[in-house]
């Protein structure tokens, strides 16, 4: 696949420099706020190494090859190839994924439960990101004035309370100013990475890959905790991919080798120069490696930095939310546009205080970002897990590279994660626990809402007519024609919607102009204009309307029917009635699904958003015709 698609992948001079500024702010904020506790969780977390030379090295020499192996070759070289049109993330993976196993049922439903799975992991990490990042900067507090820790806790929850509460104003506001103040945030890691090397050079030996070899081998169970801690230099690298639709794919290139990756590796080569110095700082290697007047703008811009990191992680959530609920994988919800340019920016209430409340929640009851640690690798591991292996069947077949050549490639990331991941589950009874949790609640709901609405789909196809016969069925005998147009939403394009039977049953009329409108989402971001509508026209007065759309499409079908005129299908919207069949639910025992799922898809179902807000449709235009409907 290639990038093609996307404007941004082909930039070059002032707009590619502009770009990868803009990145710099959205895409790395999370990978760029590790360094607050990434370092401090190996030699002084709930499961702290020795501070030894030898582990000093080894350590420095894993996040080294971590960052290189999976962050540098896997995604920045490899997976960001792997682009929906030039867009990334784990749904434009599914979606690439499922195109090559249409013809394979089987294979299709391991990708989709694998896809979900992956989705449910990237929700469990949104959570943990903001309250671990956020907790982390503030508790410079501490290292500056030890009397300030009681205000920690209440001064996170206050900053995380106003971030999650500005989020209905948009980031158009204040995105500007997100990628200069990360250019000074990865500009000051590097100077003061660059400040405590100078004490200490012998440190850069740690590049060497033997120190890292070596102090696996030599501390098998010692190493596979701090492997658990390594994993927090990493995190933030499926943002990378992400939110790549934005910005394209050499913009994130272009900012990760030239200015972030070099930062982030003087930073963590300073923190172990300042452990080998003294090695009472691995209590706070970070906020320690700067000198003493510095330390409250540190701790200040270190907030401002985990600010912005958190709200790419609660942008991408928004963004994720949208793309699955135009695949099929979560119920209708409230979607609001926060810039009349950019149609990326947006905000769903639900997701938002949804997150707000389990941010809450971890915050209070973890209390210290070394207790959070605990509950962050696991949800971060998955995910990269999962990222590899929808992957590799994105190469095997969409490039051609064939099974043997993918899985081979695959293989050695797989490797490094799997030790990460492995690491990680030592890490349940301390916190590891949430995510799973949190991810398996989401995972059941996602699955849920695509089983029920297959199930209510193959209930409805039973009492199914065909449009044709049914239209040839009224030419014999037509009912009264009343003036106006009905437009009719038809999951079918060759049935007849059940709101037209019932309507027809009720009121024993029809209108002068019956148009029955089918929505496609396809598994591409976007369809473009050209495409959007297809009209037919059928016997009587009848007119058959798909309208097309992509998961990253903004649903509108009046606007969709505007585009009909040029197909002769021209429509006033003040003689214009929508009619949507509202169907009751009824659970039962016995059927293809478990009743407490039956019971839970019921729900799920009546607190969906309205097809009318959804699809934009004049709320004084709609008339509902209920039905019931047994699973």
């Amino acid at each position: 696949m290639s990038n093609a698609h996307n404007g941004a992948g082909d930039v070059t001079g002032q707009r590619l420099a502009a770009l990868a500024l803009a990145a710099l702010g959205v895409v790395y904020g999370d990978i760029g706020t590790s360094p607050l506790y990434a370092v401090k969780e190996v030699f002084a977390g709930n499961h702290p190494i020795p501070v030894t030379e030898a582990n000093i090295y080894g350590a420095l020499s894993l996040f080294f090859w971590a960052l290189v192996i999976i962050v540098s070759v896997k995604y920045v070289v490899f997976i960001m190839r792997a682009d929906n049109r030039g867009e990334g993330g784990i749904m434009a993976l599914i979606a690439l994924a499922l195109h090559d196993a249409q013809d394979k049922p089987g294979r299709a439903k391991v990708i989709m439960i694998i896809g979900i799975l992956g989705a449910a992991m990237f929700y469990g990490d949104g959570m943990v990101t903001p309250a671990m990042s956020v907790l982390s900067a503030v508790e410079g507090l501490e290292v500056a004035t030890p009397a300030l820790k009681p205000f920690v806790i209440p001064l996170t929850v206050m900053v995380l309370f106003g971030l999650f509460f500005v989020q209905k104003s948009g980031t158009a506001k204040v995105g500007f100013a997100f990628g200069p103040v990360m250019v000074v945030w990865f500009s000051v890691l590097g100077l003061l990475g660059f400040y405590n090397i100078l004490a200490h050079p012998g440190i850069l030996h740690a590049l060497n890959p033997a120190y890292g070899i070596e102090f696996l081998l030599a501390n098998q169970a010692m190493a596979l905790v701090a492997m658990g801690n390594v994993v927090l230099a990493v995190t933030g690298a499926e943002a990378l991919y992400a939110d790549m639709g934005h910005f394209g794919r050499k913009p994130i290139q272009r900012a990760w080798f030239s200015f972030v990756l070099p930062a982030l590796l003087l930073n963590y080569f300073g923190q172990g120069a300042l452990i080998l110095e003294i090695p009472e700082a691995a209590k706070n290697p970070f906020y320690l490696s700067a000198p003493d007047w510095a330390l409250y703008p540190l701790v200040a811009l270190s907030t401002l930095a985990t600010v912005i990191a958190s709200q790419a992680v609660i942008s991408g959530a928004f963004s994720v939310t949208r793309q699955a609920m135009q695949l099929g994988f979560v119920p209708r919800m409230e979607v609001q546009h926060t810039s009349e340019r950019e149609q990326g920016q947006i905000y769903l209430p639900a997701v938002n205080w949804g997150l707000m409340v389990a941010v809450m929640i971890l915050v209070l009851g973890f209390k210290s970002s070394n207790n959070l640690a605990a509950a962050y690798g696991i949800a971060v591991t998955g995910d990269m897990v999962i990222t590899s292996l929808l992957a590799t069947v994105v190469v095997a077949r969409s490039w051609g590279w064939g099974w043997v050549r993918a899985v081979l490639l695959f293989a050695c990331f797989l490797a490094v994660e799997l030790v990460f991941l492995a690491a990680n589950i030592l890490k349940i009874p301390d916190g590891g626990w949430f995510p799973l949790v949190a991810g398996m609640v989401v995972f059941i709901l996602m699955t849920t809402w695509k089983r029920g609405r297959q199930l209510l789909a193959d209930r409805l196809e039973g009492e199914r007519l065909e449009l044709v016969a049914f239209i040839d069925s009224l030419s014999a005998a037509m009912p009264t024609r009343v003036p106006g147009t009905a437009v009719f939403l038809n999951a079918d394009p060759n049935g007849v919607p059940h709101a037209l039977l019932h309507n027809l049953m009720h009121n024993k009329v029809l209108h002068e102009k019956v148009v029955l409108v089918s929505v496609l989402f396809f598994d591409v971001p976007y369809v473009p204009d050209i495409d959007r509508v297809e009209v037919k026209k059928l016997k009587e007065n009848f007119w058959s309307v798909i309208v097309q759309y992509g998961f990253k499409d903004e649903p509108n079908i009046p606007l969709a029917i505007e585009c009909c005129a040029e197909s002769g299908l021209a429509l006033s919207m003040m003689e214009t009635s929508f009619f949507f069949g509202r169907e009751t639910l009824i659970p039962r025992l016995g059927s293809e699904m478990a009743f407490w799922r039956e019971k839970l898809f019921v729900a799920m179902f009546r607190n969906a958003g309205s097809a009318t807000a959804f699809f934009k449709i004049p709320s004084n235009r709609v008339v509902e015709l209920g039905t019931q409907v047994v699973l």
